[in-house]
């Protein structure tokens, strides 16, 4: 059994490093949207680092760092030009107009933040890491199995809202086809199965049930904290919305009520 309270101050403070890093550069470009960009390459630096110090390298442990490697370029890159050209998110500007003390608070409640949920979120890419690997199982094929469906779903559902928004005929309206006619949210949908892929290979562990925690966490904050109730807030009253939302699933395809 790996000794998480030696392990889980040593990749705090790997992404301390990072964040405060990722901080600074957002000052000097007075644009916090780059910590979404950087949130990506984080998990590389986390894949890397305890892979390094675990002192060993298997099956297992090459496929979920690559997994890893996988899932955040492809994050990175599309949030890097879905934002190219168009400033600051919205989200992060109307804190900017709104926060005394702005500077200070944003360290704290943006990075420092995102950072926690990044610790907790990665569980599974540093125990798997740190862990002595055994053959692999039944579970390191569910894992890639649940992966690859949530990596296919959200890199789909991305695309064919990014092909709907380059139609100029549909400047200001609702996308509603494609995996967005089953899920109002495919692309969150995606994300957390991507997490609950990777968290499965660590059940072949000895209390690897631990890293259950990351798919869970990052369901509940993309479900009901900053993903889903966030961006929908800005559609509330629109007749379109509130009818696409009336026949449409919130998050998991066709299950109204979740």
């Amino acid at each position: 059994m790996i000794s998480l309270q030696l392990i889980i101050p040593k990749i705090a403070l790997v992404i301390l490093l990072f964040m405060t890093i990722i901080f600074i550069l957002a000052l000097l470009k007075k644009n916090n949207s780059i910590v979404d960009v950087a949130w990506g390459g984080g998990f590389i630096v986390i894949a890397v680092y305890s892979i390094v110090q675990s002192g060993e390298v298997d099956l297992r442990k090459m496929i979920v760092s690559l997994l890893v490697l996988l899932w955040a370029l492809r994050l990175s890159f599309h949030i890097m030009v879905r934002n190219s050209g168009r400033g600051e998110d919205f989200r992060y500007k109307a804190w900017r107009d709104r926060w005394k003390f702005f500077i200070l608070r944003s360290f704290f409640q943006i990075f420092m933040l995102q950072g926690l949920f990044m610790l907790v979120i990665s569980t599974p890419v540093w125990f798997i890491n740190f862990s002595t690997g055994g053959p692999i199982g039944p579970w390191d094929s569910l894992g890639l199995v649940i992966f690859g469906t949530g990596f296919m779903i959200e890199t789909i559902g991305d695309y064919q809202l990014s092909e709907f928004k380059k139609d100029r005929a549909n400047e200001g309206k609702i996308i509603t086809t494609g995996l967005w006619s089953v899920t109002r949210h495919p692309n969150y949908f995606g994300e957390a199965l991507v997490w609950w892929g990777i968290s499965c290979y660590a059940l072949s562990f000895h209390h690897g049930w631990y890293a259950l925690v990351s798919p869970v966490v990052i369901t509940l904050l993309l479900r009901f904290v900053s993903g889903v109730p966030m961006l929908e807030k800005k559609y509330e009253g629109r007749p379109d919305w509130e009818e696409y939302k009336s026949r449409t699933a919130a998050f998991v395809p066709f299950i109204k009520f979740l």
